[in-house]
């Protein structure tokens, strides 16, 4: 039996794991309208993957190192993909970017990020 590792990458770097990883799909429409009967017409142009993103506390080095690789206008992404129901890379780019307060971390011994969220949306 084949072990398949999912992971997730960022200009082919490994990124800390998700806590929250949403994988959908969006159309992309030119011109859409309902004719005289109410039925809708559609010029759909094409469709684009959307991942929403959050990751669980994270440490400022883990912060840093995520957020530096999606700071261009564009990069590339591996993940696995529900459509093709495998491992893929496409082109994103990102949308806003979060992460709540840092806080002190008794357990590690320094401080951490709460958290980070955002969307990637395909080129």
């Amino acid at each position: 039996m084949k072990v398949v590792s999912y992971y997730l990458a960022i200009n082919g770097a490994t990124m800390p794991n998700p806590k929250d990883f949403t994988w959908g799909n969006q159309d992309i429409d030119g011109k859409t309208t309902r004719n005289a009967n109410g039925t809708m017409t559609r010029d759909r142009i094409t469709s684009k993957v959307k991942l929403t993103l959050s990751w669980p506390p994270l440490s400022v080095a883990e912060c840093k190192t995520i957020l530096q690789a999606i700071t261009g206008e564009f990069f590339q992404c591996t993940y696995l993909d529900a459509q093709e129901g495998g491992m893929v890379t496409k082109t994103f780019y990102v949308g806003d970017r979060t992460t709540p307060a840092y806080s002190w971390n008794d357990n590690l011994n320094k401080y951490t990020w709460s958290g980070l969220s955002c969307d990637f949306v395909e080129q």
